[in-house]
């Protein structure tokens, strides 16, 4: 499987990779890209099995861009799993079809849970 990471902070992106490399290590990152825009464009063109999306970006926002990403791929659309600082947006994310909701900062043992989650998931296509 591989993933695309959006989130317009570097570091929390990088935070976010190293967590994904010990919790799933055999997952690919296609791609890390720092807004909203970047992150339709490359799931449209890379066609990740998952992509994990920062709430707050530049362009689009994350609940955005999962929606333009739905709408452009329908069921090729990759997994969807928002890592944000905000808890607020949890209720809006579920209703763009959010496999996970994870709150900055990462914690690996958090981050496991939502890979069993992507791991199921996964299985059901096969």
């Amino acid at each position: 499987m591989n993933a695309l990471i959006a989130d317009d902070e570097p570091l929390l992106s990088l935070a976010l990779k190293t967590a994904l490399a010990e919790a799933w290590p055999e997952l690919e990152i296609a791609a890390v890209v720092p807004n909203g825009l970047e992150a339709v464009q490359t799931a449209e063109r890379l066609k990740p099995d998952v992509a994990f999306l920062d709430i707050q970006m530049p362009g689009l926002t994350g609940l955005e861009a999962a929606a333009e990403i739905a709408d452009r791929m329908g069921e090729a659309a990759p997994a969807i799993v928002f890592v944000t600082a905000y808890d607020q947006y949890a209720t809006k994310a579920f209703e763009v079809a959010a496999i996970d909701y994870v709150l900055k900062p990462v914690q690996v043992d958090r981050l496991k849970a939502t890979v069993e989650r992507l791991k199921a998931r996964q299985r059901n296509f096969d």
